[in-house]
């Protein structure tokens, strides 16, 4: 399996004084280094070997996120002042609410 398609980053410890690698698709797994390349490098090789152990287990492998469909549509529940609020402002700004609603979450 191409393990290529998944969501890495690397990011900076301040507590570990280090590099972590990290992937969005197997959030237990990190690889700590002195470099941010030896951090990818190493949380690359990690996912590389538990989706071999999963496959030989004959576990799920979880898809890349790069290759999932989304719908695009999620449900939020607020509370109902929140929600009269966004609907004022939403009239206010001549918008529909989700409209409003996907313009504040993408700032």
């Amino acid at each position: 399996m191409n393990t290529d398609r998944y969501t890495y980053r690397v990011t900076w410890s301040a507590v570990n004084k280090a590099h972590i690698g990290l992937c969005a698709e197997f959030p237990s797994l990190s690889w700590i280094a002195t470099s941010p390349e030896k951090a990818l490098k190493g949380i690359r090789k990690v996912v590389d070997d538990v989706v071999v152990e999963m496959l030989q287990a004959n576990e799920t492998v979880p898809e890349a996120l790069s290759e999932k469909v989304f719908s695009g549509k999620f449900v939020v529940r607020v509370p109902a002042d929140v929600h009269r609020l966004l609907a004022i402002q939403a009239a206010e700004q001549g918008v529909s609410m989700n409209r409003l609603v996907s313009a504040k979450l993408a700032a």
